[in-house]
């Protein structure tokens, strides 16, 4: 990702700030109305689950350009995610969902350039959690 990419989903990332439990939770509506069979994955009460959303999100996005930081985290992240039942088909549904909540957000300033950005931005993130799917989940000690 080029560093203009990057600026650029910071800075639309940045204008969610303070409407963070709206845009979790208007994620969240959109996820299940694309994919209705993955809310069993999800509890009833999604208020904490949005918040980890965010807290993701934001980590991700501030570290888009750190890929000794955001590949490992990314990776480990979906090692946790397959014991919840997470699997490859839920990318893509996932992905849509947020290009559809960011376009609900940012109205007009969601450009095609915006989406080109957090497509390819999505594409790589969700393929390191893929792979951490594939990893062996770490023993409980």
């Amino acid at each position: 990702m080029t560093p203009e990419t990057i600026a650029l989903i910071r800075s639309q990332l940045a204008l969610t700030k303070g409407a963070e439990d709206a845009f979790a939770a208007a994620f969240y509506r959109k996820l299940f109305e694309i994919a209705p069979e993955v809310r069993v994955l999800f509890p009833a009460d999604l208020s904490e689950q949005g918040r980890k959303l965010m807290v993701v999100l934001t980590f991700a996005v501030g570290a888009l350009d750190r890929g000794d930081v955001l590949i490992p985290a990314v990776q480990a992240l979906g090692a946790r995610h397959k014991a919840y039942g997470v699997k490859n088909a839920h990318f893509a549904p996932v992905g849509g969902a947020l290009l559809d909540t960011l376009a609900g957000a940012l109205g007009d300033g969601f450009t095609p350039e915006a989406v080109a950005a957090w497509t390819q931005a999505y594409g790589l993130v969700a393929g390191w959690m893929a792979e951490g799917l594939d990893q062996p989940l770490p023993d409980a000690a």
